[in-house]
């Protein structure tokens, strides 16, 4: 189904607004930002329910984005500047601030190291930091992982079985991206399309970068579904960028 224009910024806006605030988003909240009838975003929830992009959780609630409306809206981010106000409700000022900032944090955090296991440390701590999530960056074999305890203070992780699924994900991520070895830039994995844990509702954030030492090396976030996917892609997609002038220049 192709989305009207105002179909797609209704569904840009139930995402952002349920990453912002973990509760289910109704047609009231949504009529006063797109100042139109209550009746009138109702009807276009429907349709973007009968598509698949959002559902209700029960009876009498807002509406969630699902993972088939998360990758509409990661796809078209990646067509398209995070700040272009055609898909983004929020102003540019309120979406590249925190952005910058983190980027500055990244290149302080990465570039003052001499050593690179201090520079991906700090990296993933960074990420940690500044996104919420889990961290972690692979070089060869060797595995960093920061944040356990940051993720599972998210809402999601009050359900003991979603809890289970991050943890079967975590045990097998090494030898997972060993042998997927994700080859672009920047690779979303979203809910069930990860191929480990496909049912504990998480999404795989991860950047591969060149370095001296693998020819297999990465860096990302796991977290909920449910973020703030402008931002944090653009943070790990610059922190393999920083990471990968980094190495190169101090080894």
């Amino acid at each position: 189904m192709s989305l009207t224009p105002r179909q797609e910024k209704i569904l840009f806006a139930i995402i952002e607004e349920y990453a912002e605030l973990a509760t289910p988003v109704g047609s009231v909240t949504l009529a006063k930002l797109f100042q139109v009838s209550s009746a009138t975003i109702r009807s276009e929830m429907a349709r973007l329910e009968e598509a698949g992009y959002i559902a209700q959780p029960y009876t009498s609630a807002g509406r969630v984005p699902t993972d088939a409306g998360y990758r509409y809206y990661v796809n078209r981010l990646s067509e398209q500047s995070a700040s272009e106000p055609s898909y983004q409700h929020i102003s540019t000022e309120k979406a590249d601030r925190p952005a910058l900032r983190g980027n500055r944090v990244l290149e302080l955090r990465i570039s003052s190291q001499a050593r690179a296991d201090y520079a991906i440390r700090g990296a993933v701590d960074s990420l940690v930091e500044l996104t919420g999530n889990l961290g972690l960056a692979t070089i060869g074999d060797q595995l960093y992982i920061s944040g356990i305890s940051r993720l599972f203070t998210q809402p999601e992780f009050l359900d003991v079985e979603r809890v289970r699924g991050v943890a079967k994900l975590l045990d097998n991520l090494e030898p997972w991206l060993r042998e997927a070895a994700p080859g672009q830039p920047l690779s979303i994995f979203i809910g069930q399309e990860n191929p480990i844990g496909k049912t504990s509702q998480v999404s795989l954030i991860i950047s591969r970068f060149r370095s001296p030492y693998s020819d297999r090396s990465y860096i990302g976030v796991l977290g909920p579904t449910r973020q703030d996917y402008a931002k944090v892609m653009s943070l790990v997609r610059f922190a393999g960028q920083s990471l990968e002038d980094t190495l190169s220049t101090n080894r």
